[in-house]
């Protein structure tokens, strides 16, 4: 089973305080690349989180954003209230009203609103022994959630690759079919021009064919579709096989598109010319489709 590089999860995890929420997102990388964001509670065991997600996935960008709250609406970093510094103002405040003459008290949502009399304490950290088995388990069941959308997605890629491979087949057959009788005229066409040119000259009709058999060596195309039927071959075997497959795929296709633009340069027939044309836009079709592929 072939495996698409996109995907995403979500699972959260409670635990006797605090509740753990992780979203892990794929997309496409040439590379392993994870860019994992933790709070800073939890920044102590980033290590262990990594490792984890490298042990579920071998390829993709992959973005982990976890999240820490409370469990029941208590933070464990509750608002502070500095009320030494809240009398402070408010008594400057009042003396300051008498001495400019003004009746106003000052007011409570005026005193909250000055700097320093409500802070709150940066969450603290957790224990490794409370923090890791809340962040692990929400951690794998986010990557079994992920994994479970690549997987699905591969499958629909794989369906889509087998439509493209048999329409590859199918021009690969048509040049092959098409081939020998290109061949033989242009070794025919070949043939007469040089009587043409020579007219009623004597020539060694041995050389004559020698020219033309050592030409028409040279605009054959036999090698060039054996080694396509190959490269075919293993696209399907890989495909059948499953697993991470992408990055040889993909030095397949350009294998195959290679083989194809000789064809299309030997081509010296319409409808030669018209299968290889197709070849290429079917592997550039095929080529889009196994950049998505893990």
């Amino acid at each position: 089973m072939i495996r698409s590089m996109t995907g995403f999860g979500r699972a959260e995890v409670a635990g006797t305080r605090m509740a753990v929420s992780v979203e892990c997102k794929s997309l496409n990388h040439r590379h392993l690349d994870i860019a994992l964001r933790l709070p800073r509670a939890l920044s102590a065991l980033e290590v262990d989180a990594r490792r984890l997600v490298q042990e579920s996935i071998h390829r993709g960008r992959v973005e982990v954003t976890v999240s820490l709250g409370p469990v029941g609406g208590v933070a464990p970093n509750p608002v502070a209230v500095n009320v030494a510094q809240a009398r402070e103002y408010a008594d400057v405040a009042r003396e300051l009203a008498g001495q400019l003459r003004f009746s106003e008290e000052p007011t409570l949502a005026w005193v909250l609103a000055q700097p320093g009399v409500l802070s709150r304490d940066e969450q603290p950290a957790l224990a490794t022994e409370e923090g890791w088995p809340l962040l692990a388990e929400g951690l794998s069941r986010a990557l079994s959630e992920l994994l479970a959308r690549r997987a699905q997605e591969g499958a629909a890629l794989a369906q889509e690759l087998a439509i493209l491979q048999e329409a590859l087949g199918a021009q690969l057959a048509l040049m092959a079919e098409r081939a020998p009788a290109t061949l033989e005229r242009r070794a025919t066409r070949l043939r007469e021009r040089v009587q043409a040119l020579l007219g009623d000259a004597t020539v060694d009709e041995t050389r004559i064919a020698t020219e033309v058999a050592v030409w028409a060596d040279r605009a054959d195309i036999s090698e060039e579709l054996a080694r396509l039927r190959a490269h075919l071959d293993q696209v399907a075997a890989l495909l059948a096989g499953g697993g991470e497959v992408g990055r040889t795929l993909d030095f397949l296709i350009q294998e195959m598109n290679r083989e194809v633009n000789t064809v299309a340069s030997k081509a010296d027939d319409l409808e030669l010319s018209q299968a290889a044309i197709a070849a290429k836009s079917t592997l550039e079709k095929v080529r889009e489709q196994i950049q998505n592929i893990e």
